[in-house]
């Protein structure tokens, strides 16, 4: 695969492929349109070299991994490869630490959700642990998902009537308030075990606006 435009490094966010359910052709097509950095998890660049991505950082402790990485670094040239040995985090913890030394502000994460749950769920972890330290969208072929910061920021976006939008609690989030969906949020609280807010629908087609006070707050916007 190949992107039809070039930009100036770091402009775009970096592209993370972790090694979960493998998403679309199209979400990645659309993913690589701008020659983002494509950084590889280790266990998943044997399904990504199958696809013809052109990638730029492979990383991992390579010991499940069969791939010949002298013939890696020939075939991908230039590509990094890092060998990460800390037993202390997860795959995705240590690439996403290789991007932040890089001063990348923002990932695209795909590839991290599907597969086995627990791994889904310390990808999710991940979000929280790091949302001051790059921005982190997750997306696969049936949503797409990050943290939104408390206030003064405020989440506004266009929908159009009918598309639906979770807010879910991380493990909470305090004085909620949504302007534009049809189960309105008056700074309310969201819960794990309480309450939390998925499925809610846009009202009219236009701006929808969500701020909460305090905690975390994952905003998904469903594709179906």
């Amino acid at each position: 695969m190949s992107s039809h435009h070039i930009v100036k490094e770091k402009q775009e966010p970096a592209l993370l492929i972790a090694n979960g359910e493998a998403c679309s052709k199209n979400l990645i097509e659309n993913l690589l349109e701008w020659s983002p950095f494509v950084h590889v998890l280790d266990g998943a660049i044997d399904r990504v070299l199958d696809l013809g991505i052109k990638v730029d950082l492979v990383s991992g402790d390579f010991d499940s991994v069969k791939v010949d990485l002298e013939n890696l670094k020939k075939i991908q040239f230039p590509i990094e490869v890092h060998h990460t040995s800390d037993q202390n985090k997860t795959d995705l913890e240590k690439g996403l630490d290789i991007l932040i030394q890089k001063g990348f502000p923002a990932v695209n994460i795909i590839w991290a959700t599907g597969k086995r749950f627990d791994h889904t769920l310390a990808n999710f972890d991940c979000l929280i642990k790091y949302q001051k330290l790059i921005k982190i969208v997750v997306l696969d072929d049936h949503s797409k998902m990050f943290l939104i910061p408390p206030l003064p920021y405020v989440f506004q976006k266009w929908f159009e009537v009918g598309s639906k939008l979770s807010l879910m609690p991380f493990p909470e989030a305090k004085l909620v308030s949504t302007e534009n969906l049809r189960y309105p949020l008056l700074s309310e609280d969201l819960k794990l075990g309480t309450r939390i807010g998925s499925s809610n629908e846009v009202l009219v087609s236009g701006i929808v606006k969500v701020s909460y006070g305090y905690g975390d707050l994952l905003v998904i916007e469903p594709k179906d």
